[in-house]
């Protein structure tokens, strides 16, 4: 594993807060779990710091959050520092891209999209663009394998990406829109492009076509038979009659 340090000093702001509104809901967040393990809300509260921050987590924030839930700086710097969705240093404003580089994407082309990235962005990644509103860094599979080439902002996925699909995402964030999620090269989901290929006749799933009766629109539908079942002795139970005729 990456060794992950603090921003430098000089990129540190001199203080955080919560927001009056993020206060109140880290409260509530808190009251979900037992005196003494408020510690368990570490980290929700610290994403909820980061979001807030623009993206990115601070030394003072990663202090504001210990001293709310009463743990030891250093415990949370470890949290922060561990997991790779907390981003350690100034993202740009825009978009961060963190870019697929594991095998499928690799096999589909994703050092591509990584040269869009060097090209448009930064040449190295953890940098920000000189205009500050993009950054980008190539992480580990984000999940969606059989769309790759893939890459996430935000919460969005963009997949199925074309080195000229990805310029295109990347320009339309800049123009400040939302451009649409998902696969980039016009299939739904997964599913093969172009649609389907088998079963494409729509007579094929209608009543009218099947050579079978119609269920009946009630439930009043004739009972089945039952067959009897066998007991150890290999006669039907239930259904044997005794010498004289009585069941």
């Amino acid at each position: 594993m990456s060794v992950r340090r603090l921003a430098p000093d000089a990129q540190q702001p001199a203080s955080f807060a919560f927001t009056a509104e993020n206060l109140e809901w880290a409260k509530q967040q808190i009251k979900k779990y037992p005196q003494g393990r408020q510690a368990s809300a570490v980290l929700l509260i610290l994403w909820r710091a980061q979001q807030q921050s623009g993206g990115w987590t601070s030394r003072k924030a990663i202090e504001y959050v210990a001293d709310m839930l009463g743990m030891p700086y250093i415990r949370v710097l470890e949290i922060a520092t561990f997991y790779v969705m907390f981003q350690l240093a100034p993202v740009g404003r825009k978009a961060h891209v963190q870019l697929c580089g594991t095998t499928p994407c690799m096999l589909r082309g994703s050092e591509d999209l990584k040269k869009v990235c060097v090209r448009h962005i930064h040449p190295e990644p953890f940098h920000v663009s000189a205009d500050g509103d993009f950054s980008w860094e190539e992480v580990e599979c984000l999940g969606a394998c059989v769309n790759a080439p893939m890459v996430q902002i935000g919460d969005d996925t963009y997949e199925d990406l074309t080195p000229e699909t990805f310029e295109g995402v990347l320009a339309a964030l800049a123009r400040g829109e939302h451009p649409q999620p998902g696969p980039q090269n016009g299939r739904q989901f997964s599913a093969p492009i172009g649609g389907d290929t088998t079963l494409t006749d729509p007579s094929l799933f209608t009543a009218a076509s099947s050579s079978q009766p119609a269920a009946p629109a009630s439930g009043n539908a004739p009972a089945k038979r039952r067959r009897p079942r066998s007991d150890a002795g290999g006669k039907a139970a239930g259904a044997a009659k005794t010498d004289t005729g009585k069941a």
